[in-house]
């Protein structure tokens, strides 16, 4: 079970008149969080360093928008039992996610707009991946929901295939990710396994060997995030999804990138469709300050886009 990092409190420090040295700084929540991403893989950030974060606008927008998308009216969604892009809109073997819930053809695309390019949220991505304000590149925002009957995914890394050898890992996992990857959870999800600090190293001889749907691997690690946490993790870390039909799912799943990064990051978001809209997104109703932050977003993602071309898809047939 992961718990919520712990942000110390920072009592006011009193310094002798004679003092010639300051004291040592105390280490912000911002750095706290890299440090666990950068050691453990993932780390878990609680709900109260989020306050901005309306979790009742939030549900009831996932609620409408998931129903439609159940009703075969949205057509941008993960379809059961395929695992990763593209997906079809054919609901008839149910779903397990639905796509751009900020595309501008979607009513609530404000309400989920507005936790995406959230001012707090988007320090934390700024620290996690090393980079300024205007170097964030928009990139994705997701839902993974409740599936229609008991589904998993396989151990997996998001971007190295699974029969890389170790070699071919360590050289992968060996470069900046330069981008940041959460899940924040609209009601309590447990559905997420890790493998803490597997980000760092090839596949062991038994993860290797592993059956992919493999109950039980050493070390692995449920990550259990009450309604209104948020998990940012490596997404090369090993791991897998694990959905139980009968428990209410709603998970925000979110990346920000960075103009650091390379073209094997455009393959990892432009394969999701996102540049089929993205050009003609509405800033309309945003406040000046989100709409600024999120309009230079936009723009580095439409750049990115022109320089990368034609992207293949991760694992086309999975």
């Amino acid at each position: 079970m992961a718990t919520a990092i712990e942000i110390p409190a920072q009592p006011p420090q009193t310094i002798p008149e004679s003092a010639t040295t300051l004291p040592p700084s105390q280490p912000t929540p911002y750095a706290l969080a890299r440090e666990s991403l950068d050691r453990d893989g993932f780390v878990v950030l609680p709900a109260s360093l989020f306050p901005s974060f309306d979790l009742d606008s939030l549900r009831a927008a996932a609620a409408r928008l998931t129903t439609t998308a159940r009703a075969g009216k949205w057509p941008y969604i993960r379809t059961l039992p395929k695992q990763f892009p593209p997906w079809t809109s054919d609901v008839s073997q149910g779903i397990w996610g639905v796509q751009h819930l900020m595309h501008p053809s979607n009513p609530d695309h404000l309400t989920f707009a507005k936790s995406y390019f959230d001012a707090e949220l988007l320090k934390y991505v700024a620290a996690l991946i090393g980079c300024n304000e205007d170097e964030m590149v928009m990139e994705l925002y997701n839902m993974l929901v409740r599936p229609d009957h008991a589904w998993s995914l396989r151990w997996h890394r998001d971007d190295i295939a699974a029969d890389a050898t170790d070699d071919e890992e360590l050289e992968r996992l060996g470069k900046p990710g330069y981008h940041a990857q959460w899940n924040l959870a609209l009601y309590d999800d447990a559905s997420l396994i890790v493998v803490p600090g597997s980000h760092k190293r090839a596949r062991t001889a038994t993860e290797r060997g592993a059956d992919p749907y493999e109950a039980h691997i050493p070390d692995q690690m449920v990550v259990e995030l009450k309604a209104g946490e948020v998990v940012f993790y490596n997404n090369n870390i090993l791991h897998r999804g694990v959905y139980d039909e009968t428990k209410e799912r709603m998970t925000l799943h979110g990346s920000i990138g960075t103009t650091l990064g390379s073209a094997e990051r455009a393959r990892n978001v432009l394969q999701h469709g996102v540049g089929g809209w993205v050009k003609d997104y509405n800033f309309a109703d945003f406040d000046p300050d989100m709409e600024k932050r999120a309009r230079g977003m936009r723009e580095r993602l439409v750049e990115l886009g022109k320089k990368s071309g034609e992207v293949e898809y991760f694992s086309k047939d999975e």
